[in-house]
């Protein structure tokens, strides 16, 4: 996964990062929206868009963003 979604989208879920993503990796997990990382193309246009910057590369995660990583990771498989 090339991109998370973090802490900050649990209060302010706009939505522009959906809009934006062109194929369509984005989804609203309820309390958040959700990157899937078997979709995303890494390109990065959500990163921009977000108003709260919540989005961010995995290898630039803070040590507490981990368990977001593990969430949409979760979310995904448990829609298969």
């Amino acid at each position: 996964m090339a991109f998370v979604i973090t802490s900050p989208c649990q209060t302010e879920k706009a939505a522009e990062c959906v809009d934006v993503c062109p194929v369509d990796c984005i989804e609203d997990g309820g309390d958040q929206f959700y990157i899937d990382p078997d979709i995303c193309i890494n390109c990065g246009a959500c990163v921009s868009v977000c108003p709260v910057s919540a989005i961010v590369e995995d290898l630039e995660m803070m040590p507490g963003d981990e368990a977001y990583l593990e969430k949409a990771e979760a979310y995904f498989r448990n829609k298969s």
